[in-house]
């Protein structure tokens, strides 16, 4: 499984969006900022995607994540692929037994497939979106991290890197 966490908040992010010719779509943006955090496993094998919102990121919070995850793949042995970021390489991080921790070369988010997430749910759930609080922002993101974990094919065509797979089917 690959995993990654993404930033969430009342910060606007507005985007280009079509509009009848001759009007100019008004669109809102706050400046506010306070935000809420997303982790997320996926496997791009199969599509299987495991997440969980909180407050904040640190050891303590990435450690209940972990077992979440290994929690519900209890007959698993999952080799759980991410970044280095300061809480992944704490000494207070605790791994599960059924569990082992690889860690992507620096400065390479384009090898995570789980970066992909992010784009999907800023992109479905929140472009040109202004949030009247953060329980809204939290609701929003729930509701768009179900959407995927329950579309198996949705989140493997994301992450799959399906491109790949097919290079080397054409190749034998």
């Amino acid at each position: 499984m690959f995993q990654d966490e993404g930033r969430f908040g009342l910060l606007g992010d507005p985007r280009r969006c079509w509009a009848p010719k001759g009007i100019r779509p008004v669109v809102g943006a706050r400046l506010v900022r306070q935000y809420t955090y997303a982790f997320s496993a996926v496997s791009p094998h199969d599509g299987v995607m495991d997440s969980l919102v909180l407050p904040f990121v640190n050891a303590e919070t990435m450690s209940m994540f972990l077992a979440l995850v290994a929690s519900r793949h209890p007959n698993d042995f999952i080799v759980m692929v991410m970044d280095r970021a300061g809480w992944h390489i704490a000494e207070a991080l605790e791994v599960p037994a059924n569990m082992r921790i690889v860690f992507l070369p620096p400065y390479s988010p384009e090898l995570n497939p789980a970066e992909h997430i992010w784009k999907a749910l800023r992109e479905g759930w929140f472009v040109n979106t202004v949030f009247r609080n953060m329980k809204a922002v939290v609701d929003t993101l729930c509701q768009g991290i179900r959407a995927l974990e329950f579309n198996f094919e949705r989140t493997q065509s994301l992450t799959g890197f399906d491109w790949i797979t097919s290079i080397s089917l054409n190749a034998n």
